[in-house]
């Protein structure tokens, strides 16, 4: 089940403010789950407003708004994905 890992904030061009989630699918590796075992997944990526963004590499991810015919690019400077 997907878990909330954090919270991370990009801006577009026009320096409009994103907040992406991070969320990592963590898995319970069965009896010893008992003792915090879980073996972690690949993250997945979406807005507050629940739109799905997808990671590009060196800081910049797309987001996907229904209804728009063009995704758009936002950046972080997240050292995490920088």
């Amino acid at each position: 089940m997907p878990h909330h890992e954090k919270t991370i904030m990009a801006f577009d061009d026009l320096g409009r403010e994103y907040m992406i989630d991070v969320f990592d699918d963590a898995r319970e590796l069965g009896a010893l789950h008992a003792h915090g075992a879980t073996r972690g997944g690949l993250p997945s990526f979406r807005t507050h407003d629940g739109h799905v963004a997808t990671y590009l590499g060196n800081g910049e991810f797309s987001i996907t708004v229904p209804g728009e015919t063009e995704s758009v690019t936002v950046r972080t400077s997240d050292p995490e994905y920088v």
